[in-house]
């Protein structure tokens, strides 16, 4: 019969997740806007709200993209 192995000799390591969605590395910003980043050839922006950061949807122009996070600003009423 073999031995029982020991479970609890490893460390326990804590995982903190990342604050999520946040632009990507591969995720370029597009000269001109404010909040806007290029991801997989479409425009995304990225509002900081609070602690956390909002994510739009995908938008084939960038001033769309620009005017979502205007809107989520105002919305949110965060300072510039």
């Amino acid at each position: 019969m073999k031995p029982l192995r020991q479970q609890n000799t490893r460390p326990v390591i804590s995982y903190v997740p990342r604050v999520e969605p946040a632009p990507p590395d591969h995720a370029s910003k597009v000269d001109g806007y404010r909040d806007v980043w290029l991801l997989r050839g479409k425009y995304v922006a990225f509002v900081l709200m609070g602690n956390r950061f909002q994510r739009s949807q995908a938008f084939s122009v960038p001033e769309s993209a620009q005017r979502w996070a205007a809107q989520m600003r105002q919305e949110g009423e965060v300072e510039e």
